[in-house]
């Protein structure tokens, strides 16, 4: 079976909900976890507020996205120093975080 990369995507809902502090969390993501091994792709931003459409979900400040070679590094990458690290400085304004990691072609 051929190896397939994976996206691990976040959707981080804050208890502060203020521009400044999503900006925080995003520098934090880029500061915490972009340089991990196995990462081919690594973004992370705010919601698009003008998009208001009956199908966009808007109930998140800040969106993580990552593409990982394989699942091996993603397991890597989530019991990493840097990333228990990112976790502790930022859970306490998390008011709900969704993960959804899927194979990719």
């Amino acid at each position: 079976m051929k190896e397939q990369n994976l996206a691990h995507n976040v959707f981080f809902t804050l208890k502060n909900t203020s521009g400044k502090a999503a900006e925080a969390l995003i520098e934090d993501c880029y500061s915490y976890l972009k340089d991990n091994p196995g990462i081919i792709f690594f973004s992370a931003g705010s919601m698009v507020q003008e998009h208001n459409r009956d199908v966009n979900i808007r109930d998140f400040q800040v969106g993580l996205h990552v593409i990982f070679t394989n699942k091996n590094y993603h397991d890597q990458y989530q019991v990493a120093e840097k990333h228990n690290i990112f976790v502790e400085r930022n859970k306490d304004n998390w008011e709900k975080v969704r993960v959804f990691d899927t194979y990719i072609r």
